[in-house]
């Protein structure tokens, strides 16, 4: 399997998270949030996750805005909005029936 499939249906779940405790975030860090707190098991290409970004943006589910580093460069920073606070825990709940649905299975096979 690979690191893909594994975040299939799970992306939006891992980046409301991580925007919930680390926030503000640009892109790349997320991609690296992912990475790191998983213990390099997970890694979400760019491919995957701006346009979920821009997915969630226009749920409501987080802001997006424009931020000048030290260096003179701009970048888009994201973070939770109350919306996202709310679907982040309805995410949560459904994940951890999922993983409840599987553990019951894998012990029955």
């Amino acid at each position: 399997m690979t690191k893909s499939d594994i975040l299939q249906g799970s992306l939006d779940l891992l980046v409301l998270k991580i925007l919930s405790r680390r926030a503000p975030l640009h892109g790349y860090a997320i991609m690296t949030a992912v990475e790191e707190i998983s213990g390099e098991v997970l890694r979400v290409e760019e491919g995957s996750l701006y346009p979920a970004l821009h997915r969630m943006e226009e749920a409501g589910f987080i802001r997006a805005t424009w931020i000048t580093k030290d260096t003179g460069r701009r970048a888009r920073v994201y973070e939770l909005t109350a919306r996202g606070r709310k679907q982040l825990v309805s995410e949560e709940a459904r994940w951890t029936a999922v993983m409840g649905a599987v553990q019951r299975v894998l012990r029955l096979a």
